[in-house]
């Protein structure tokens, strides 16, 4: 299964940390983000490493070239940061079937291989992996409704008044579908096209899809210590 890497991101909440480098290469626990990320992204079997780069994308190229652990890798350059959904459409030309998408300023020590598994069983149309945050934060993220089994019912990008306090992470496998569904997202009230509306979108065509809860922790490495706190569990995992 193929595996994009969405790495555009200037990271302007870690300055000075970005000054000279994209949020993807902070270094977190003595490598850089990217470099965590793929190493997940290899333990899944990924056939191949689609890189979505664009603020400071030299230092990336540079860093990691042609392959990782000897999987290949293929970058896709977004002109201008517009979200999610505008990010993910620079890799549609090199997709031919499911894949696994990740968001490269995230740290995962979580069960990644289960949204996998559900998605190779041919029972969803995407699967991602959620967790259960405080009511009073939800409405900070991307948060779903399930049924009891897991199916998504509603997706919606940071409501005002969140139906549930299961948000998305930065883990999902979709199929080529999500495509046509970026395609037909519109500006969300902060200007950018985002992908839960694109998840939205799917569902309201009749698509299946499957809400994993995490087992483990991620950290979305936004702020300084927010790095430093990922840095402290990878610490302790070794301890």
């Amino acid at each position: 299964m193929q595996a994009v890497v969405l790495a555009a991101g200037k990271g302007t909440r870690l300055r000075p940390l970005t000054d000279d480098k994209p949020k993807g290469m902070v270094e977190v626990d003595g490598k850089p983000i990217l470099t965590h990320c793929f190493e997940r992204l290899v333990e899944l079997d990924a056939s191949e490493l689609l890189v979505v780069v664009g603020y400071k994308q030299e230092v990336i190229i540079s860093h990691y070239g042609d392959e990782f652990q000897g999987v290949p890798i293929t970058y896709a350059h977004q002109r201008e940061q517009a979200g999610l959904a505008h990010a993910l459409l620079t890799v549609e030309e090199h997709i031919d079937d499911d894949f696994m998408l990740i968001l490269g300023d995230n740290v995962f020590e979580a069960n990644l291989g289960d949204v996998v598994e559900r998605q190779r069983a041919d029972r969803a149309d995407a699967a991602f992996l959620v967790e259960e945050v405080p009511m009073e934060e939800a409405g900070r993220y991307g948060v779903c409704d399930v049924t009891e089994d897991g199916e998504v019912t509603d997706v919606i990008e940071k409501p005002d008044d969140p139906p549930s306090n299961l948000v998305l992470t930065g883990f999902y496998t979709f199929t080529p579908a999500i495509f046509h569904a970026c395609h037909l997202v519109q500006p969300s009230a902060r200007g950018e096209y985002e992908l839960s509306e694109a998840v939205d979108l799917l569902l309201r065509s009749g698509r299946t899809i499957d809400a994993i809860e995490m087992d483990g922790w991620r950290i979305d490495v936004g702020y300084p210590e927010d790095r430093d706190e990922a840095e402290r569990r990878l610490q302790n995992k070794r301890e």
